[in-house]
């Protein structure tokens, strides 16, 4: 007897992460979208998920006083599976049920890895303004057929990389952010030296620079110097900025 198959799981929020004290009417949600592989059908990774609750966390405690909520997406499968691109129809179903939930609110896509290019892919979506992409995961591509950037216009962006990441090429994230520069100017990258993948070694950092970008965006918060420089500034500088050590620690201006 073959084997059966299992049941298509859809796409799904989920509970919002929202902190105690947080106000009932949501004014702003960012959709973090796990990391995966590149081919599978396979149903997701519980690790995927639980590794972006942290991140759900800060965010939330962040944006409390905002009325901030944060949806970790659940795919249907943990690849991106080539041409179906998987997690990017997932992610513009989220956040078109963002739009059913809470109405016409900003909406921040933020991913790591695999769900840092689906972030990217998906910035098209109406109801999106900012898209916060880290350490993520962009083949090569081609000359003939690089990695799109057109749904980018009239969105923030934000694509953080370790500079010692042996999962995805940091190199690949500025060679996009700077083609994205040459037309949408409302994009900026920094660089975590000698940080990895996982973005573990100045987590804290990461952390602040990522709730100091949501809030800027969705909430029309003044953005950190640092950021503000950033996305004022011509590349390549504004697409290396380094992470300063303690960041988040001092005065926002």
């Amino acid at each position: 007897m073959g084997q059966r198959a299992l049941p298509l799981t859809p796409p799904r929020l989920g509970r919002a992460v929202q902190t105690a004290g947080a106000p009932n009417e949501v004014s702003g949600v960012v959709l973090l979208l796990p990391d995966g592989e590149a081919d599978s059908l396979r149903r997701p990774s519980t690790l995927s998920y639980a590794a972006q609750l942290s991140l759900a966390r800060a965010l939330a405690r962040a944006g409390q006083d905002d009325g901030l909520a944060v949806h970790v997406v659940r795919y249907r499968h943990r690849g991106w599976n080539a041409d179906a691109e998987d997690p990017v129809q997932d992610a513009v179903w989220a956040a078109t049920e963002v739009q059913g939930r809470y109405g016409d609110v900003p909406v921040c896509l933020a991913g790591h890895g695999m769900g840092g290019r689906a972030a990217l892919r998906a910035a098209g979506h109406g109801a999106v303004n900012s898209v916060l992409a880290m350490a993520p995961w962009l083949p090569e591509g081609s000359a003939d057929s690089p990695e799109p950037v057109k749904q980018l216009a009239g969105r923030r962006v934000l694509i953080v990389h370790g500079t010692n990441d042996e999962h995805t090429d940091p190199e690949l994230s500025y060679r996009l952010a700077e083609r994205a520069k040459k037309s949408h100017q409302d994009i900026c990258r920094f660089e975590v030296h000698s940080d990895g993948h996982a973005l573990r070694q100045h987590r804290s950092e990461v952390l602040a620079l990522a709730a100091d970008f949501v809030r800027g965006s969705l909430f029309a918060r003044s953005y950190a110097r640092p950021v503000a420089d950033a996305l004022a500034a011509p590349p390549p500088l504004g697409l290396r900025m380094p992470l300063a050590a303690g960041f988040g620690r001092s005065l926002r201006h």
